[in-house]
């Protein structure tokens, strides 16, 4: 069976909100999704590593650091209505960006084929500048640009059900990232629409499929294969990181998607297609807030990578949704056209 490297689970109870939904339980119901796996000795669980500062200013603003340490060590507070940050705030953030970094680190050694980052606070919305939606640091956004210095090519799925503004923000003019985003229409925070896709050094390397509410997991589906696929092969990337929401789960209280776990074994085998090989492809942990949810569509996502028996719940179908995958594959393939010429 293929080796699955798990970094964390980091849960920083410190870093907490009485009533939020971005609470420390989160990380225990997804770590608790990998042990239903009981994967034994085909598990590499890797030590805690904390992100430097120069990492971290690989994509943040080097001021904007300073801000939110000086902010945690004075005990935090709210950042806008929906973010927060408490003492232990930075060094939890510090900490899940490092076990992303450890994650590739681990997988460019061989010691797995596939790696998950069990830890929060998420990081899709956090811009160079800023902090947003529940995030500090943007993770998946630190491991790319680690990769990218080191001369790779990186594919970023995302399929949180809230468009991941910061990451595409980061590598919106970057020729080495391909940023591909499923997420529900006309929600937060309220980027993401067809028409965003690259800057002029990356025209096309951005890839949005705003879908509406109800939509099924085959939707979900038909936006990887028939949008993200020609354009990540025609990228060729050497590597894979996909921001791995669950709040696009049927059962999610923040959002309105119809996903099942089983969407998510689903969405997971697609997503392996676009690795070159092996070894180089990384989940991190993003949305995701009903804790049983969560559980089941870790457990799913990381049964369909390694083959272990497991149970999940159907797929599910028939949502609305097609015309939106037919109009942003319409529009991918006219500027892939372009490219060729």
């Amino acid at each position: 069976m293929p080796k699955v490297i798990v970094a964390g689970p980091l849960a920083a109870p410190e870093h907490a909100l009485a009533g939020h939904p971005e609470r420390p339980s989160r990380v225990g119901a997804a770590a608790a999704g990998i042990d239903d796996l009981m994967l034994d000795s085909d598990r590499v669980d890797l030590d805690p590593r904390v992100a430097t500062f120069d990492e971290l200013a690989a994509v943040h603003d080097a001021a904007y650091l300073h801000e939110l340490e000086a902010f945690c060590d004075a005990g935090g507070g709210k950042l806008d209505p929906d973010t927060y940050a408490a003492s232990a705030s930075w060094q939890a953030a510090r900490e899940a960006a490092g076990a992303g970094l450890a994650a590739i680190d681990a997988l460019a050694s061989g010691a797995g084929d596939v790696a998950f980052v069990v830890a929060r606070p998420p990081g899709h919305h956090a811009l160079a500048d800023r902090a947003m939606g529940f995030c500090l640091i943007n993770n998946v956004a630190v491991a790319a640009a680690a990769l990218t210095a080191a001369g790779e090519r990186v594919t970023i799925i995302d399929w949180d059900v809230h468009h991941g503004n910061g990451t595409q923000a980061l590598f919106w003019n970057d020729a080495r990232v391909c940023y591909v985003s499923t997420h529900q229409d006309r929600f937060y925070p309220g980027t993401g629409g067809f028409d965003e896709t690259g800057g002029p050094g990356a025209p096309g390397l951005t890839v949005n499929v705003p879908l509406p509410a109800g939509a099924t997991g085959d939707v979900v589906a038909r936006a990887l294969d028939e949008v993200a696929a020609p354009v990540s092969e025609r990228f060729a990337p050497t590597w894979v990181l996909v921001s791995a929401g669950y709040d696009a789960h049927r059962d999610d209280p923040l959002a309105d998607l119809a996903l099942s776990s089983g969407d998510y074994a689903q969405l997971a085998a697609i997503v392996r297609g676009f690795a070159p090989h092996g070894g180089r492809l990384a989940f991190f942990l993003e949305g995701g807030y009903d804790l049983g949810a969560l559980r089941t569509s870790v457990a799913a996502t990381l049964a369909s990578m390694v083959g272990a028996p497991h149970v999940v719940e159907p797929t599910t179908s028939g949502g609305p949704g097609t015309d939106a995958v037919a109009r942003a594959r319409a529009i991918h393939a006219h500027l892939l056209a372009q490219d060729h010429r």
